[in-house]
């Protein structure tokens, strides 16, 4: 059976989307389709046994490094097993855990569940205040942690979303030398899911939206001042917590970011300090950092 070189395992809204696609494009280096088959996370998809993943790089070229990239192995504790699955199926695989200020990557979180349903209503203060793996996910000490218990910390690359794109292309080279291979950042690809989450989905979504019959029929039985209703009411409203909401969310991972800066050397890490700091410095590894 085939076996992953590398694995990007999170977190969710902190670029893994941009860095799959940069890795895909690169000669020598393959990316499964879908990107996030989430496979050791999720009780469902694992189910299907380990022939079903292997078969994901089927299509890969003889040689290529192969990889996959699943936010929710990064999803401490709603998905507990999928460090202890994948050191027992790829102990050698090589790691990379993408970390980003984690209040906006909660920010981006929000409108993501919104948009697909996986919270209800449209007082976004108070979904913020009692969702609570919107700071589950922005505990990234904790988060790697989990992965370092299994892994050793050679095996695990930790990137930041503020030096990806302040820096693409040393960024990216750093990558590529972590997993021993070559490549540019590609121009071509562009940034993944941008504007993905401004629409919320309806039930049997891709039937009743996306499909061409669908579109033919609102368009032809359907009044444009109906439609524009709907379109409207599916609109995300304006994503601007309070100073007090975004406070909440900071204080709620305060511990776990000095945690986690500590363990790169920087002692006096933060919620409100995060961006300058990524951007002051490189995460190296499980447990360095270089000036």
């Amino acid at each position: 059976m085939k076996r992953p070189d590398y694995v990007i395992i999170g977190g969710m809204k902190c670029g893994t989307s941009t860095l799959a696609a940069q890795l895909g494009a690169q000669d020598g280096i393959f990316m499964t389709e879908p990107k996030e088959p989430n496979f050791f996370s999720d009780e469902e998809t694992f189910a299907k046994g380990l022939e079903w993943y292997s078969d994901l790089f089927e299509s890969a070229k003889d040689g290529d490094l192969l990889g996959e990239a699943s936010t929710h192995y990064a999803k401490w504790p709603v998905h507990p097993k999928a460090a202890e699955r994948l050191r027992a199926y790829a102990p050698e695989a090589k790691l990379i855990y993408m970390v980003r200020d984690p209040v906006k990557r909660a920010l981006s979180q929000l409108r993501h569940h919104w948009t697909m349903r996986e919270v209800e209503g449209h007082d976004l203060e108070a979904i913020a205040r009692s969702h609570a793996p919107l700071w589950h996910y922005s505990r990234y000490e904790t988060q790697l942690q989990k992965w370092l218990e299994h892994y050793p910390g050679d095996q695990v690359l930790v990137v930041s979303l503020e030096r990806l794109e302040a820096d693409p292309y040393g960024e990216f080279r750093r990558v590529l030398s972590f997993l021993g291979a070559s490549g540019e950042w590609a121009e071509h690809t562009g940034d993944q899911n941008v504007g993905a989450d401004r629409s919320r989905r309806l039930p049997l979504h891709g039937l009743l939206v996306e499909s061409p019959v669908a579109t033919f029929l609102r368009r032809a039985l359907v009044p444009k001042r109906l439609r524009t209703w709907v379109r409207e009411r599916r609109q995300m409203p304006r994503l601007e917590l309070s100073d007090d909401a975004k406070a909440f969310l900071a204080d709620q991972v305060r511990e776990d970011i000095a945690a986690f800066g500590a363990r790169f050397g920087m002692t006096d890490l933060s919620p409100e300090n995060f961006r300058e700091r990524m951007l002051s410095r490189q995460l190296s590894g499980g447990g360095t950092a270089d000036r």
